[in-house]
């Protein structure tokens, strides 16, 4: 076959069949979910809204849990796709305040999607669930590199997921009548309190600075190290904080 010329075999067409047809199925799923809620989701209306018989749902996905893990799946790809990835802001802080309105915004745009996604804890187990927690992960080392952050990686990770998700999910569940903009806002900037510094707890950029910093702070204060564990780190603080 020539290079870049379309493979026209039947087990290609037959394939690009198949992923048609998922694709339709989870549409409409999708089509279903947004506008009559999560109860109307089953197999037979999805199958008719889709154009097909049910069993071709299940030779698809198996069972009705087994088509929502796929519209779940696409909705993870759809705010993976939507996300931009900065690699050196120039204001970590406000990258991940952008990072954050953008999470929120998703969740309220689609927010029978959303607490699709988010309202069962299995589905976290999704590649492209999986893949987004690797963005806002590298947006929180920048924050770290840069000396902003206040506490350790892993938790600010993790409150900025929980404070997300959770604006989101409380939002959706309030009266319209009571949906405060400020309430998002005040949650936004809560986190950002909670996971970093207004000033660089590093001043020098590189691994001297940041040893500088750290032999400072720990100057006559008790840590849990032994003796012997505390002269072996001051003294690779002394090596990493004396190389220019």
């Amino acid at each position: 076959m020539a290079s870049g010329s379309r493979d026209t075999t039947p087990a290609a067409s037959a394939s690009g069949s198949a992923a048609d047809t998922r694709q339709r199925v989870i549409d409409a799923a999708i089509g279903l979910l947004e506008r009559e809620g999560r109860d109307a989701v089953t197999t037979r209306a999805v199958a008719v809204a889709a154009g097909l018989q049910p069993p071709a749902l299940y030779r698809l996905f198996g069972d009705k849990e087994g088509l929502l893990d796929a519209v779940a799946e696409h909705g993870f790809a759809a705010f993976l796709a939507s996300k931009r990835v900065v690699p050196d802001p120039e204001d970590p802080i406000e990258d991940l305040r952008d990072g954050w309105d953008l999470a929120v915004r998703f969740g309220l745009e689609n927010p029978a999607l959303y607490s699709l996604m988010y309202g069962d804890a299995t589905r976290a187990e999704s590649a492209a669930f999986r893949t987004g927690m690797g963005i806002l992960k590298g947006r929180v080392r920048r924050l770290a590199v840069a000396g902003l952050l206040r506490v350790g990686e892993t938790l600010a990770a993790n409150v900025i997921h929980a404070t997300a998700r959770g604006a989101v999910l409380t939002w959706l569940s309030m009266p319209e009548s009571e949906r405060d903009p400020a309430l998002l806002t005040t949650l936004r900037e809560a986190m950002v309190t909670a996971v970093t510094d207004e000033e660089p707890a590093v001043r020098a950029a590189g691994p001297a600075g940041a040893a500088r910093a750290l032999r400072a702070g720990l100057a006559d204060r008790p840590t849990p190290l032994t003796p012997a564990e505390q002269h072996l780190l001051t003294e690779w603080l002394d090596r990493l904080a004396d190389d220019a």
